[in-house]
């Protein structure tokens, strides 16, 4: 397999992502844990998962249209994205701007998307650069 999704160790239960119907881009990622998204502030919710995918994808993060209209959610980072040589587990920074709001284990809190990317003429940049973490392991700002 070259493109998938991988549950993470100490996580039982977790719903693997699909897409709901054949033209869907998004494969719907559900939440791995209960999480109160305070207003104004930043939760992080688990999804339990890891992805795996060719060197020239990324997978863009995009919170479900449905938890914006209905109760102000949006992720803080405004759509999440993926390296290939990303391999830890996606957590998704989730902020309220109407008011508190239970997430519930199980439940589809976003939407991931494979897409190819190009890049300029000549990038060399991190040939043979290893990465090492998470959030902000590219260096900051």
């Amino acid at each position: 397999m070259i493109r998938g999704f991988e549950i993470l160790e100490g996580y039982d239960e977790i719903i693997l992502p699909t897409r709901k119907t054949a033209l869907s881009a998004g494969y719907d990622l559900h939440a791995a844990a209960d999480v109160r998204v305070s207003c104004g502030k930043i939760s992080l919710v688990p999804t339990g998962l890891k992805a795996f995918f060719p060197c020239d994808e990324v997978l863009l993060i995009y919170l479900r249209s449905s938890l914006a209209v209905k109760h102000g959610l949006f992720l803080a980072n405004g759509v999440g994205v993926i390296d290939a040589d990303y391999r830890g587990h996606i957590i998704l920074p989730v902020t309220s701007l109407s008011g508190d709001f239970d997430i519930k284990r199980g439940m589809r809190i976003a939407q991931g998307v494979f897409q190819k990317y190009l890049t300029v003429d000549g990038d060399t940049v991190g040939q043979g650069d290893i990465r090492h973490g998470g959030f902000g392991s590219t260096g900051d700002f």
